[in-house]
């Protein structure tokens, strides 16, 4: 301190230099004693810290988001003599120097600030080191955006049967019987209904039954078809299988030879499809028949079990009664899933129409009868026939009738088929999303794939295909969980001449 002034004089003198808002008293005689007494050297340390103090101020308000985000920097410091008082605290503020501390900032205080003697003896405030700012994009992590995703489809309504052909693997006929034959089996088949059994399939009940063409002869020498018609239905054991009624029979015939019809228009079968030829014709040899009264009696979202059918069936659906809508949706693959979205069609299938799912429709779509709020009352064109009383029918006005004709394949006679070790006969899936292929299989190298329809080609031909336990769903859950690929050749199956070895005895499977 200097000698000739008492300390309160020395505080006196300096805030009579102060320019604008005087610091306190503890302010100044901290600046006093970093300055060992000398006013000038103190006056000139508290206008620096003060003119820092302003510009921050400022800077805060008229500084964005970016000006805060600067490098890390170490506050200079400049000692007079060897030590530095206690109690004294430098914050260095990330782009000015030297600024106060929070809690001095708050209360008011200044900053006291380290000195150098320049070379003209006089006390100079020393430099902060300094960095230039740093771009805030390099410093903050961007959220990481949301994953693309491909857009949802509004379902497609397909009203013709054009639009049926273009955007499924289906083909719609319409009037495919004769007007009065349509109605006398819709008749029987709403009298036979009241016998059906109400299953429960996927998610809504509906009543449904199971027809075997010449059943007579069937069962005759083996139990073949009843084996089959047992486990027909969702894998569970049901009543064993009706005879084909005379107006089925008629309507088969027809069905059938539009069926063959259109499989002998492809130019390429799939490789595990049955080898349609006009020699070796698709037969229907089995019908499951349903029945939906009202707007309410639904079937959910299933495709149909390839236990008997094989890989690739061809199913051919006549609809009887009151307009319903099916609809169909395609299971997207796995690799694909991020690239697009499954579309859904709505075909309104009407009273005497015929909708043949081809091949490829169980392994890549599925299908549904679903709900609707209202639909249209059906007035047959003809009366009931006089034998059949109208009391002893489910309403015809209300009532769907559907009849899905089917070919159970020699090569996947029931007693050809696999059982596990639940003793129960396992259940043929394809593996719809794509997880495994058969990459080695190639399709055909003449004509341009998009022409032929090759790019579905080769998909179903490398498509695999496996057995599983499914008495879970007659078990109460438990299963032994067996499980094996379906291998062709090893089975015996496909080829005409290796029926025979397909109707061996069962051969268990270990889980």
């Amino acid at each position: 301190m200097d000698d000739g002034h008492d300390t309160e004089m020395l505080l006196a003198m300096l805030s009579s230099m102060m320019e604008g808002p005087v610091p306190s008293q503890e302010v100044l005689l901290q600046a006093l004693v970093d300055a060992d007494g000398d006013i000038s050297v103190a006056a000139a340390a508290l206008k620096v810290t003060q003119k820092k103090q302003a510009s921050t101020s400022a800077n805060k308000r008229k500084r964005g988001l970016e000006g805060w985000i600067v490098s890390k920097r170490k506050p200079a410091e400049a000692k007079i003599g060897s030590s530095t008082p206690s109690g004294s605290s430098l914050h260095t503020h990330k782009d000015m120097g030297v600024v106060p501390s929070d809690s001095e900032e708050d209360s008011g205080a200044a900053e006291s600030v380290k000195f150098a003697k320049g070379e003209d003896g006089d006390a100079k405030p020393s430099k902060a080191r300094q960095g230039p700012p740093v771009s805030l994009m390099s410093v903050l992590k961007q959220a990481p955006s949301s994953p693309t995703r491909p857009p949802k489809l509004v379902p497609r309504t397909l009203g013709t049967p054009a639009l049926v052909a273009q955007h499924t693997p289906c083909t719609m006929h319409l009037s495919v019987l004769p007007p009065e034959l349509a109605c006398r089996l819709f008749y029987v088949m709403l009298r036979e209904a009241h016998g059906w059994s109400r299953n429960k399939l996927v998610e809504s009940p509906h009543k449904t039954s199971f027809y075997a063409r010449n059943l007579e002869e069937d069962l005759e020498g083996n139990e073949n078809m009843q084996e089959a018609a047992k486990y027909w239905y969702n894998g569970r054991p049901t009543a064993p299988p009706r005879p084909f009624l005379p107006e089925m029979e008629e309507a088969c015939e027809i069905i059938e030879h539009i069926v063959n019809t259109e499989i002998l228009k492809r130019e390429l079968l799939y490789p595990l499809e049955w080898p349609t030829t006009p020699e070796r014709p698709w037969r229907a040899n089995v019908a499951a028949a349903n029945c939906y009264t009202g707007s309410k009696e639904t079937v959910g979202w299933h495709s149909d079990q390839l236990t008997y059918l094989g890989p690739c069936p061809t199913i051919a659906s006549l609809s009887l009664g009151t307009t319903r809508k099916f609809s169909l949706r395609e299971v997207v693959p796995e690799w694909e899933k991020g690239e697009r979205n499954a579309q859904t069609f709505h075909v309104p299938v009407v009273h005497n129409s015929l909708l043949i799912m081809h091949a490829s429709c169980q392994e890549r779509f599925k299908h549904t009868i679903p709900p609707q709020q209202t639909i249209d009352a059906f007035k047959p064109p003809f009366p009931p026939p006089v034998s059949i009383d109208e009391d002893q029918m489910m309403p015809p006005t209300t009532s769907r009738i559907n009849i899905t004709f089917r070919f159970y394949r020699p090569d996947f006679a029931a007693k050809s088929i696999p059982r596990c070790q639940c003793d129960i006969p396992m259940i043929l899936r394809p593996d719809m999303k794509g997880k495994q292929r058969d990459s080695s299989i190639v399709p055909p190298s003449n004509g341009k794939m998009e022409d032929r329809g090759l790019s579905t080609w080769e998909e179903m031909a490398q498509m695999r295909y496996f057995w599983m336990c499914y008495s879970g769903a007659q078990n109460e859950g438990k299963a032994c969980n067996a499980f094996r690929v379906l291998d062709f050749t090893k089975e015996g199956r496909g080829l005409p001449e290796l029926e025979e070895d397909a109707l061996e005895g069962n051969t268990h499977i270990s889980s």
